[in-house]
């Protein structure tokens, strides 16, 4: 088990990346492309952090685990069309023949960095993978997404055993409606989201708080077109930390997505990037007291690439 344990500060933070992630293609002009990966490399060279992170490449994610979180015929679905040659799922989200093994990749890459960093092996892990998660529910392909990574790595974390209560924390602008599809009626996940709204996918409302078994164990945080710094702060600090302090999970996973800087193209809030820094630090901190340090950190959005590149390096030197 997980349970709650003192943080050596002796581990090393580890990152997980691929040189397969940039051979899934959307389309030409897409703002979800491989140039969003490149930036963060450079941004994490330039910083001189790479020597400071145990960098390694991802295995492809267990096919029985994905298809606890996603529904079988939908993986059927994804890989027949790769091997096909690619085509569109939606408006705004395809694959070519590449993308399969990109995705088998971003899934795996979460997987395996939740057991290192519940074995103990690191501290805590950073995954810049793509295709992008949050958005895909249980047999469908939406917003980018294929098969939601953050939702693997809590169920990995569960199914081995780890321990027994993830949270999953989101503060990409758009709401992860796939992630909280996945787990809207679990009582061992808990989901907490601030993000812009009204936006894509339209979802992440206060009243959607989980069914079921899972009543409670959904918390949303919608905010205005135009909120910044302040505004996430304070919905960490009024609602979503006590909630989490309820919740006592024994892991936390972070869906990063860094389109809420205000010089992103695709929404409307004004986080800069000392408001992720600060974001960035006040969750970690958060986590060393209350779930022994244990933080797996998942790429989301973010498609303006200097500002991504920026915002990455700060979150990731608070990994360290």
């Amino acid at each position: 088990m997980c349970g709650k344990r003192s943080v050596s500060l002796d581990l090393r933070t580890g990152w997980i990346d691929a040189p397969e992630f940039d051979r899934h293609i959307n389309g030409p002009a897409h703002p979800e492309c491989p140039a969003r990966l490149d930036a963060v490399r450079e941004g994490i060279a330039r910083a001189g952090l790479e020597a400071r992170l145990d960098r390694v490449r991802p295995q492809p994610v267990e096919r029985g685990l994905l298809e606890t979180v996603h529904a079988p015929e939908y993986v059927r679905r994804i890989e027949a069309l790769c091997a096909s040659g690619g085509g569109y799922l939606d408006l705004d989200t395809s694959v070519v023949q590449e993308s399969w093994t990109a995705a088998l990749l971003a899934a795996g890459a979460v997987q395996d960095a939740v057991r290192r960093v519940c074995s103990g092996t690191w501290r805590r892990a950073f995954c810049s993978v793509r295709p992008p998660g949050h958005h895909a529910p249980p047999a469908r392909a939406m917003g980018f997404c294929l098969f939601g990574n953050a939702a693997v790595g809590a169920q990995t974390a569960i199914t081995d055993g780890q321990t027994e209560k993830v949270a999953i924390i989101d503060w990409d602008v758009h709401h992860g409606n796939g992630t909280q599809a996945i787990f809207w009626e679990r009582p061992d996940v808990f989901y907490a989201s601030w993000h812009q709204y009204p936006l894509y996918p339209g979802t992440g409302l206060c009243t959607e708080t989980g069914a079921g078994a899972g009543l409670g164990t959904t918390l949303n945080c919608p905010l205005p077109a135009g909120a910044g710094n302040r505004e996430h702060l304070d919905a960490w600090h009024q609602r979503i930390r006590p909630a989490l302090e309820q919740f006592e999970p024994g892991l936390l996973i972070i869906s990063a997505g860094f389109d809420s800087d205000g010089r992103d193209p695709l929404a409307g809030l004004c986080v800069t990037a000392a408001g992720f820094a600060e974001l960035s630090r006040t969750v970690v901190d958060w986590a060393d007291e209350c779930c022994g340090g244990r933080v797996v950190s998942v790429l989301e959005g973010g498609y303006a690439l200097d500002a991504l590149a920026e915002d990455v390096v700060l979150h990731v030197e608070t990994l360290l």
